[in-house]
């Protein structure tokens, strides 16, 4: 299981440099259909696929949008916008 978790989040991290490759390229259409997927996969996911895309996913794509000074609040899919902002929230930035 531990295997499992581990597998999970080295998973999430890579489809979280897929979208930021596909956002540094201008590809925007398929950064959206990425951030789709990333929304679907923590509407109807596991527990461990949830967490796995909100801490690793939303924080790593949305950390490199703001280094970026993207939009995010344009590009992020309803639920994942409104993790992005319980995360900020939770941290007090």
């Amino acid at each position: 299981m531990k295997n499992q978790v581990n597998n999970i989040y080295n998973q999430a991290e890579r489809f979280a440099e897929i979208t930021k490759t596909a956002i540094i390229t201008g590809n925007i259409i398929r950064a959206k259909k990425c951030l789709a997927l990333a929304e679907r996969l923590f509407a109807t996911g596991s527990n461990e696929t949830k967490i796995a895309i909100s801490n690793v996913y939303v924080f790593s794509v949305s950390s490199f949008m703001e280094l970026r000074h993207c939009n995010i609040l344009n590009l992020f899919p309803k639920t994942l916008k409104a993790e992005y902002i319980r995360q900020i929230n939770a941290t007090g930035v």
